[in-house]
């Protein structure tokens, strides 16, 4: 939802626009949810999401990683050259095998290491969200009050002290002048 009103989107409202205009946290976007206009699209579950099984790595986090191909690891120059029949049959091995194994540690751990992360992620965002964030804040407002103190002092001894200095070499004139 965005920050403008609609009057599309004011009739859609259960509650009015000022009591939460993000939208209700137990009725998405503020809609009625009687079983008549309930769509099946409207009963989407928020914890499935569906994924792209094609590209993997739509932000591009392993690009500079994990892109080793056979002619990253072996290469040989001009002049030396093994049979055809070896450089494919060597190529062909690479590659399977790379590919199988990584499926295989996949298979074995992948699963409890998407588990130990998850975990680790959701203790993550939970210390983030119910300790480091309410912290930031109370600091934040605590350290209002010795900012004033702090303001109020350096106004207080310092600019008076700042200004007599500046009047001073305020008289103070400098000439150059060229001697031959």
């Amino acid at each position: 939802m965005t920050g403008g009103n609609n009057n599309e989107e004011s009739e859609d409202f259960l509650y009015p626009s000022f009591i939460r205009e993000q939208g209700n946290i137990y009725k998405p976007k503020n809609k009625v949810m009687d079983n008549d206009s309930m769509k099946e699209k409207d009963a989407f579950d928020v914890h499935t999401k569906e994924i792209d099984l094609v590209n993997r790595d739509r932000k591009h986090l392993n690009d500079d990683v994990v892109k080793v191909d056979f002619e990253d690891v072996i290469a040989e120059p001009d002049g030396t050259h093994s049979f055809d029949g070896i450089w494919k049959a060597s190529f062909t091995t690479f590659t399977v095998t790379k590919y199988w194994c990584y499926r295989i540690l996949t298979a074995l751990v992948g699963i409890p290491l998407a588990l130990i992360w998850g975990i680790y992620f959701a203790i993550l965002s939970f210390i983030h969200i119910w300790v480091v964030v309410p912290c930031v804040k109370s600091y934040l407002i605590e350290i209002q009050c010795v900012r004033r103190v702090y303001s109020i002092c350096i106004h207080t001894f310092c600019d008076p002290l700042f200004e007599a200095i500046g009047k001073v070499f305020s008289s103070v004139r400098i000439s150059l002048s060229k001697e031959v």
